[in-house]
């Protein structure tokens, strides 16, 4: 815990927003439990189109080498997850 607020005092931290887009809507809160176990900040639907919807995922992350991938790809491997984008990325206050 230590580590990571002299991190976070040093380095900084990102605010990150993800769009992820299931493999059908069937597997629309399954994906949304597995976004859950990665402790977002904020997850909200999000509309898209002709009653498909995405998951808004907000996670607050250390601006560190490394992290942006290693979320990125703990999403990717949430199953039924078809697709995830970066939407937004800005410092924290």
């Amino acid at each position: 815990m230590l580590t990571y607020v002299i991190r976070s005092i040093l380095m900084g931290d990102v605010i990150v927003v993800f769009r992820v887009i299931p493999e059908s809507m069937d597997f629309f809160e399954d994906v949304k439990k597995g976004l859950e176990k990665l402790k977002p900040q904020r997850l909200d639907e999000e509309p898209i189109a002709f009653g498909l919807k995405a998951w808004k995922f907000t996670k607050l992350i250390p601006d560190a080498e490394g992290t942006l991938p290693d979320l990125e790809e703990k999403i990717a491997k949430i199953e039924h997850v078809q697709s995830s984008e970066t939407v937004e990325i800005s410092r924290s206050l």
